[in-house]
C-alpha cells in the first residue's frame, strides 16, 4: 500500500479548512494513517524544501511554513502520491482547476493551501522528517 505525505499549510489551518481537505482525500478513498497539528521549526522545514535551497522563492516559504500550526498527515491508499498530487491542484494558483483543493481554496501561489509528495521517494523522505515514528 503507497504512503504520501499531504499538509495543510498555515492559510489552510487558519481558514478552517482541515477537515474538508481531509474528507476529499476520504471520499476518494484514501486512508488516514497517522495526522498532527505542529508549528514546524525552521529546522524541519529547511530540511523538507532542502532542494528549493538558493530559489528566491525560499526564504519566503520557510517564513510562511513557520508562521502558524500546519496539519501534516499520512495518506495511504492504492497510487496515493498521484491521487493526492491530483486532488491538489496545480501549485500555481492560476493552473488550478475548479474541483481541486487549490482551485477551490487557494488565494495565491503563495499562499496554496496545500503540500503534497511530489513521488514515491519524495514521500518516504517527507514521512520520515515528519513522522519519524513511522520510519
Amino acid at each position: 500500500m503507497e504512503t504520501t505525505l499531504a499538509i495543510v499549510k498555515p492559510d489552510g489551518v487558519k481558514r478552517g479548512l482541515i477537515g474538508e481537505i481531509l474528507k476529499r482525500y476520504e471520499n476518494k478513498g484514501l486512508r488516514l494513517k497517522a495526522a498532527k497539528v505542529i508549528t514546524p521549526t525552521i529546522e524541519l522545514l529547511e530540511k523538507h524544501y532542502e532542494e528549493h535551497k538558493g530559489k528566491p522563492y525560499y526564504k519566503p516559504l520557510i517564513q510562511y511554513m513557520s508562521s502558524g500550526p500546519v496539519f501534516a498527515m499520512v495518506l495511504e491508499g492504492e497510487n496515493a502520491v498521484k491521487i493526492v498530487r491530483l486532488l491538489n491542484g496545480a501549485t500555481k494558483v492560476e493552473e488550478a482547476l475548479p474541483g481541486t483543493i487549490r482551485g477551490d481554496f487557494a488565494i495565491s501561489t503563495t499562499f496554496n493551501i496545500i503540500h503534497g509528495s511530489d513521488s514515491i521517494e519524495s514521500a518516504k523522505r517527507e514521512i520520515a522528517l515528519w513522522f519519524p515514528e513511522l520510519a
